[in-house]
């Protein structure tokens, strides 16, 4: 049944439209609309521009007290459905809201176990290149081995893919191998409090390479970022240059990374497990000849029989702990980024930081001085400051 109202200078009631007394409309046809008791109605204005359409009428027939009669759902006549608001899904919101927490959970458990099983085999193998290698081998095993499984979908890439892939991947596997090679000369802690700099380095990358602007809460946060890394490594106990570069070198490292894969990988539909896992492979193939170059399996096998002679199989237990939970950690880190944006990533990034700092120095006690302790927490304040001022 269509309604079509003409528009007229007067104002229309609704009511009016449907329940006039006077010229009552006929009604062709066998339907009859049943008499309806007329009581006083609120006037509520209508303003009627385009002819309302009547998209279901029930229960013709006798007026029964606390039934509705008539359903009507207007709608424009340039639409073909009734207008619905979006529901918003109380349970689904529960559930999307718990499987982040799992992953912050496991993404933060994870990690301190890597960093854990990698300062153990450091101290007894002192060789980050190796170190290095074995992680990328191990997660690149894993994830050929679930795509050759069916455990988990193959990534449908092409050489387009493979080739905005490779600068990122570039800049990972020096960040990862400087990350190691800081850890093999220095605590666990110092090196996660100056990565802890790395803001610092991505404003100023951003503002003199890329000509990005910030607001002035980015650079102030980036003063308590500075400062307290600088607090803090002046007075480490443990002060070493090659683990202090190495971590600098680190945090530069993974501010590329995170440039170019911004800029390579948009339009890219690969999960983010199967971005890490390709990323893993082609870090792979990258490091393999530089870390033979500068270690080579002599000093590997000579390494090996000194450290199995000291530790005894636990080193071998150790290696495939930390190269697995490596894997792991940043997987679950990726696969978090599809569900969060960036900004919570980073806050959770600095909690994790946290936790690691805390948990290394308890397990491998580590002297901490108050002053190197107050320098930390300015830096991981800073980090937070920085993370508020870019929402």
């Amino acid at each position: 049944m269509i309604c079509s109202v003409k528009q007229s200078p007067a104002i229309t009631n609704g009511c009016d439209v449907f329940f006039r007394p006077k010229a009552r409309p006929s009604v062709q046809g066998s339907l009859h609309l049943p008499s309806l008791p007329l009581k006083s109605f609120q006037r509520s204005v209508l303003s009627v521009q385009k002819p309302l359409h009547v998209s279901s009428v029930e229960s013709f027939g006798s007026l029964k007290a606390r039934t509705s009669l008539i359903k009507c759902q207007a709608y424009e006549a340039d639409q073909s459905e009734p207008i619905e608001l979006p529901k918003v899904d109380a349970k689904s919101e529960a559930a999307k809201k718990l499987k982040i927490g799992v992953y912050f959970a496991m993404w933060w458990a994870l990690n301190v176990v890597f960093n854990i099983y990698n300062k153990k085999v450091l101290n007894a193998y002192p060789f980050p290149w190796l170190t290095s290698t074995l992680s990328l081998a191990c997660g690149s095993l894993i994830m050929l081995v679930s795509w050759a499984t069916r455990i988990a979908e193959a990534p449908k890439t092409d050489m387009d893919f493979w080739k905005a892939l490779f600068p990122v991947a570039v800049a990972h596997t020096i960040g990862h191998v400087a990350a190691t090679v800081s850890m093999s000369k220095v605590a666990v802690s110092f090196t996660h409090i100056i990565k802890s700099g790395e803001p610092a380095f991505s404003v100023l990358v951003s503002r003199f390479l890329l000509g990005e602007s910030f607001p002035t809460s980015v650079y102030l946060s980036l003063i308590p970022i500075i400062g307290g890394c600088g607090l803090a490594a002046l007075t480490e106990l443990n002060f070493n240059m090659i683990g202090f570069m190495g971590a600098m070198i680190s945090n530069l490292a993974f501010v590329f990374r995170n440039i170019f894969s911004k800029k390579g990988m948009k339009g890219k539909s690969v999960s983010g497990m199967n971005y890490y896992a390709c990323l893993s492979i082609m870090s792979l193939i990258i490091l393999t000849p530089f870390a033979i170059a500068v270690e080579g399996p002599k000093m590997w096998a000579a390494g090996f029989e000194t450290a199995m002679a000291q530790i005894g199989p636990n080193l071998i237990w150790w290696m495939a702990a930390q190269s697995v939970f490596y894997h792991l950690y940043n997987q679950v880190s990726y696969m978090s980024l599809d569900e969060i944006s960036p900004l919570t990533f980073s806050i959770g990034n600095t909690m994790k930081r946290i936790s690691v700092i805390v948990s290394s120095i308890i397990i491998f006690h580590t002297p901490v001085q108050p002053v190197n302790a107050l320098g930390a927490a300015i830096a991981i304040f800073g980090t937070f400051l920085y993370s508020q001022s870019k929402l």
